[in-house]
């Protein structure tokens, strides 16, 4: 009985291994691209593999037609897949986007409301089905199924939960893109103002701030988004980087194509490779099925390096080739995929000291500095310290659904005075936690972190002038020399180096007994 059940422990654990790496790989699957056209297919293939599913499909609901279509499949012809088609309430699918609830059927044959549109089940044995909703808030807009040959070891109510499970991360991803949409809406509309005021000096709509030396950037902004050059980004952490190059590629003219960012300070050495630029199946230990790295994920638009620094010598000699010929190649691949991508990179490590250190390649640094911005820190442009305070205390009272009217005296004068040394990210911090502190709808000095207070705000001035500070000391002084020399007055005043009157007077001073520090007493 107890081999039984460490068997039935050892087939769970197995199981659940199963999942996680499943849901792993389709995570990462959905993170590639905000075109879902592009995902899905990828995700049912994962699904395939780890769940022995014979078919799979997602279909999507118009909302305009109220019809139901198959949007992507596994293991359906062209054919068959055009073929699935279906209203509000019809067939299995047509009652989960009708219901919003999963529908599983252990025997397909023996369910006279499964349809088979598709007319891929025939001669296929039991066959089981499974179908969920892919909802977004109250709304189902998709459904995920899934065809798999019925035996005694099938546990279809794992399956149901774990196709949940998968339906959910569509259901985000949708959202994402319908977001993505909107903003790229928002964006187009931006662009169309923007060009309506070429005359105007280029202010990107994402950065806030009007100061002489962060106007000098938007000048170079304007300059280099329209044009395929390079662009290197320099700044300290927290300067907003990340933000410039989003300024550049949402002002260019790949706008409407990928915007990839990769941290490469966030990616292990083992699969940094493999995340730039893909690998094969079999390339190594986990790698199941050929993947896409992410140069091929922003093909005809824009890739960010954040971090570009921190990348080992050897993904520093593939990144040059990229930058020279264009191309890359998967981890074991042998054949060159041509990339049409714009590079843009960014650091805040001296990548000239790095050089001479030989931690960084020369000829990458100079391919990658084509077109160097330097960002500013926040300590320079004082200025806009304030036009910055202000846009966070609205971001996040609106975020927190709370009033704030304004920032009282005291606390502009300790944002004014501050030296930022984690610039408009920490500013940007600072702000939120004052939001969240106040309750009388005004930010007050006393909601900043304590770095950012004063004496006279924080009630901590000095205790005493400066005569009396140096009294105390020099009365220590001469008592730490009186008890040193045994209660010799000479021996004390040689020590500290003034004369024996002067030592007089300053024992008179303080009423120091010196008698007290003899041998004899101190035995």
């Amino acid at each position: 009985m107890q081999a039984f059940d460490e068997k039935i422990d050892a087939s769970h654990y197995r199981r659940r291994i199963r999942e996680l790496t499943l849901l792993f790989e389709i995570s990462q699957i959905l993170d590639r691209s905000m075109d879902l056209d592009q995902v899905v297919s990828p995700v049912l293939e994962e699904m395939a593999d780890h769940m022995e599913m014979q078919r799979g499909t997602v279909s999507l609901l118009n909302r305009q037609t109220g019809e139901i279509r198959i949007s992507a499949a596994y293991g359906l012809t062209g054919e068959e897949q055009e073929k699935g088609r279906y209203r509000l309430g019809e067939g299995i699918t047509g009652r989960v986007f009708q219901e919003g609830r999963a529908i599983v059927v252990p025997d397909i044959a023996q369910e006279p409301s499964f349809l088979d549109k598709t007319g891929a089940r025939a001669n296929v044995g039991i066959s089981s089905f499974l179908c969920v909703p892919i909802t977004i808030g109250q709304e189902t807009v998709g459904a995920l199924s899934c065809d798999r040959l019925f035996g005694e070891d099938v546990t279809l109510d794992e399956d149901e939960r774990l196709m949940t499970i998968i339906a959910s991360m569509i259901a985000r991803a949708v959202q994402l893109r319908r977001d993505g949409e909107e903003a790229q809406k928002a964006l187009e509309e931006e662009n169309s103002r923007l060009q309506a005021a070429l005359q105007e000096p280029f202010h990107p709509g994402n950065m806030i701030g009007n100061t002489r030396a962060i106007e000098a950037v938007y000048a170079l902004l304007g300059q280099v988004a329209p044009s395929e050059a390079t662009v290197l980004i320099r700044g300290e952490s927290g300067t907003g980087k990340e933000m410039i190059a989003n300024a550049i590629h949402y002002n260019s003219p790949r706008a409407r194509k990928n915007f990839i960012k990769v941290n490469c300070a966030a990616l292990p050495e083992g699969i940094i490779e493999s995340e730039l630029f893909g690998h094969e199946k079999g390339a190594f230990t986990g790698a199941v099925s050929s993947r896409k790295g992410r140069f091929e994920m922003a093909d005809g638009g824009t890739i960010f390096l954040d971090e570009i620094g921190e990348l080992t010598p050897h993904v520093q000699v593939k990144l040059l080739r990229v930058l020279q010929e264009r191309e890359i190649e998967r981890v074991g691949g042998s054949l060159p995929i041509a990339v049409d991508v714009r590079i843009i990179a960014a650091t805040n490590r001296p990548l000239e000291d790095e050089i001479a250190q030989g931690l960084f390649r020369e000829d990458l640094f100079y391919r990658l500095n084509v077109f160097p911005v330097h960002l500013p820190p926040l300590r320079e442009r004082r200025g806009d310290i304030m036009l910055l305070a202000d846009h966070f205390v609205e971001k996040y009272a609106k975020k927190n659904r709370k009033s704030i009217k304004r920032i009282s005296s005291s606390a502009i004068d300790l944002l004014s005075i501050y030296h930022w040394p984690g610039n408009v990210r920490e500013l940007e911090n600072c702000i939120e936690r004052a939001v969240l502190l106040s309750t009388d709808e005004v930010v007050h000095a006393y909601h900043l972190p304590p770095s950012l207070q004063s004496a006279e705000s924080s009630g901590t001035g000095l205790a005493s002038t400066l005569d009396e500070a140096l009294s105390e000391l020099e009365e220590e002084l001469i008592r730490d020399a009186l008890k040193s020399s045994r209660g010799n007055r000479a021996e004390a005043a040689r020590q500290l180096g003034i004369s024996e009157r002067i030592m007089g007077l300053r024992v008179a001073k303080y009423g120091i007994q010196p008698q007290k520090y003899r041998t004899t007493n101190l035995q």
